[in-house]
């Protein structure tokens, strides 16, 4: 049988960045291109059921065995895309094994994974990491999440095993806010479900951020640099003026836990306009409301120094907190507990600096935690996950599989 970690080689060699700027879905063509592999994966280990919509995502079932069908349906989830804010195409995956703990050259690129910046590498002395080489992120995220669900899925029924029936589920766009656009509840078919797409393997993540995307638009008036006094108005630095009236502690770099955020994620632009965009995040919705109004103030600020409409914002609301969802289906958690113990993990349940698509399927009615895959620093280059590590969390998916209480 393949691993979950040869699964995952195999499936980041497929450029399935996702792309905000696209009007389909999925976003970019790899992601399509993903879904179909995996498609014929899960075809041929057994499952029925498999079909990918027109809007690229990837569902199948495995039907309960004898005498476990009146048991409600467990559902997996993972996402098919990488995120945009690093290379996603030519990934060269780097193979460390027997980790002695120090730092780790990331190929040719001159950049180091080292300890003294990411001390949780001493969590995984001794294991086989997977890193990247330095010039793209690694695509543990998901795709992790996905190899571990697929290789759970064949070691299930090749074990024979007794099992409820399952569902799953793979989402395009995730990481741009639009994985579950079109995802049809009934037509999954779980009761309730665990999206495979945290960090450190028997992390339980149960709270994450209410979230919005704020779009903010600098206007200015391009004159010729030479006659430029009393005329020129220069949209980059108008952009300039609006930051500066942020909150300066405000950001994702200098705060942790339950702590939101701006974060200036993106800024374009020439004299004339340039384009800002903003992620807004907050595990308290009232503070994230207050955020949204902070953006307001600070545009209206701008705009009364000029006399006129030099600053634009539009906000759109991304996902909500799904902790208020989950409080009230305890006996989800208490599953996902005992599943990692029966791997030999210590279940932890950390605070997410995040969304996922949990989030949103909670708030529709499928409740939905996100459980830790192995991999950490996500989105960048410093991305990491080990083998032992993937092999654990496939093991606590395979626990939560086989419950049949």
């Amino acid at each position: 049988m393949t691993t979950a970690a040869e699964r995952l080689l195999s499936y980041v060699r497929i450029d399935t960045a996702a792309d905000e700027s696209a009007g389909a879905s999925p976003s970019s063509p790899g992601q399509r291109e993903l879904a179909e592999l995996i498609a014929a994966e899960l075809r041929e280990i057994g499952l029925t059921e498999v079909a990918i919509s027109p809007f690229g995502i990837l569902r199948g079932v495995l039907p309960a065995t004898p005498g476990l069908a009146s048991l409600p349906a467990l559902g997996f989830i993972a996402h098919l895309d990488t995120s945009p804010d690093a290379p996603g195409g030519g990934i060269a995956p780097q193979l460390h094994p027997d980790y002695d703990g120090g730092p780790i050259p990331l190929g040719d690129s001159g950049k180091t994974l080292d300890p003294a910046l990411f001390p949780e590498l001493a969590a995984y002395r001794g294991q086989t990491l997977i890193t990247t080489d330095g010039t793209t992120l690694l695509g543990a995220d998901d795709k992790a999440g996905a190899a571990e669900i697929v290789t759970m899925l064949e070691r299930l029924i090749a074990a024979g095993t007794p099992h409820r029936k399952i569902c799953v589920a793979f989402t395009p766009d995730e990481e741009i806010g639009r994985g579950t656009d079109h995802f049809d509840l009934d037509a999954f078919g779980a009761a309730y479900a665990y999206t495979a797409d945290g960090g450190a393997a028997g992390s339980i993540e149960s709270a994450n951020f209410n979230a919005a995307l704020a779009t903010v638009r600098f206007a200015g008036r391009p004159v010729h640099p030479g006659s430029a006094k009393g005329k020129m108005r220069n949209a980059i630095a108008l952009a300039m003026e609006f930051h500066a009236l942020l909150p300066p502690g405000a950001i994702p770099e200098m705060t942790e836990g339950t702590q939101g955020f701006y974060h200036l994620e993106k800024l374009t632009g020439t004299v004339a306009e340039s384009v800002a965009l903003y992620l807004l995040r907050d595990h308290d919705a009232r503070k994230l409301e207050a955020r949204k109004a902070a953006f307001a103030a600070a545009a209206e600020t701008v705009n009364r120094r000029y006399g006129e409409a030099v600053v634009d914002v539009a906000i759109r609301d991304q996902y909500r907190n799904m902790a208020e969802i989950l409080a009230r289906h305890p006996e989800v958690l208490e599953r996902a507990d005992r599943a990692a113990r029966a791997a030999g993990l210590v279940p932890t349940h950390p605070v997410v600096r995040g969304g996922t698509d949990g989030a949103e399927l909670s708030w529709r009615g499928l409740p939905c935690p996100n459980l830790g895959t192995g991999g950490h620093n996500f989105h960048g280059e410093y991305e990491f996950i080990t083998l032992e590590a993937m092999e654990r969390a496939t093991a606590m998916l395979l626990a939560l599989a086989t419950q049949t209480d």
